[in-house]
């Protein structure tokens, strides 16, 4: 006798607002397919004030998890049965998987762009000198993830100083390295001896795809290693500008496949599918990544 037909699949997804432009299902559908696992990803738009029971209905379709992206990364820690430590160190949670019943909050977005530096950029952090330009949910996530790994002193440069100096205050309180703010008020000169340089700003984020920041490029040089999270596209006007002045660029194409194969991962147990994810976001972005 044949088996039994199967027509459930598992369910994960994304909770934002909005949401429609997220590309993760591209990625992680991908590497389902790769894999031939019965899981579907779903895009889900959360309205503002429903996130709780969002929350409880994906106990009870059980889910195996979820991505949270704007503006749901903090408010949900609340409705979580456990938050790992560095992501309560973040304070904030961008994937939720379940064991045993029960769910538990991290953040890959650090852990990605980690992983990008040491296997796209071949670049080990420890020891090493960070500029950040930006101190919101990517940027925090980022600057902890680099001084857990090693980075020696953290420069936060913010137009907010408020929030500038908070995550200067937060990293040189919860973790090892030395940290400082410093002002955006008007074009930033990359201090002597920095090693990378990171855009955790929105700016080039679609639609406004032409946007820099604003920096004195000609203090930018062949041994600055120059980073950017935007993935879409990737060759940002930030790491043309860069390249043009010698230095060697990471976009943000790696940190976006890398922390959804570490959620890919978390989910499903098995190795994600790095290069069947990536090569399915390059083609729905009409690029190949360049690093």
């Amino acid at each position: 006798m044949s088996d039994a037909p199967n027509y459930q699949y598992e369910l994960v997804g994304v909770f934002g607002h909005p949401v429609a432009e997220n590309p993760t299902c591209v990625m992680q559908e991908a590497g389902f397919d790769a894999l031939g696992l019965r899981w579907r990803y779903l895009t889900i738009d959360i309205a503002p004030g429903k996130l709780a029971d969002a929350i409880q209905a994906m106990r009870v379709f059980n889910m195996q998890g979820a991505n949270l992206t704007i503006p749901y990364k903090v408010e949900v820690l609340r409705y979580l049965d456990e938050i790992a430590p560095d992501a309560r160190l973040i304070g904030a949670v961008n994937t939720v998987w379940r064991q045993d019943g029960r769910y538990i909050g991290a953040n890959t977005d650090g852990k990605g762009f980690l992983r990008s530096l040491r296997e796209d950029a071949n670049m080990n952090p420890a020891g090493r000198r960070a500029v950040i330009l930006g101190a919101g949910g990517a940027a925090r996530a980022i600057a902890v993830e680099l001084a857990l790994a090693g980075v020696s002193y953290i420069v936060i440069v913010n137009r907010t100083r408020e929030r500038g100096e908070e995550l200067a205050r937060h990293l040189n309180a919860q973790t090892p390295v030395t940290a400082e703010y410093a002002s955006w008020d008007e074009t930033y000169a990359i201090p002597d001896r920095t090693d990378f340089v990171i855009n955790a700003t929105s700016i080039a984020l679609y639609p406004n795809v032409d946007d820099i920041p604003d920096i004195d490029y000609d203090t930018i040089h062949a041994q600055h290693l120059v980073c950017d999270v935007i993935p879409n596209p990737p060759r940002t006007p930030f790491l043309h500008r860069a390249a043009a002045r010698g230095a060697r660029t990471l976009d943000g194409l790696g940190m976006l496949v890398y922390q959804g194969a570490i959620a890919f991962e978390m989910w499903t147990g098995q190795p994600a599918p790095v290069e069947a994810m990536k090569a399915a976001l390059a083609r729905e972005f009409g690029v190949e990544s360049n690093n």
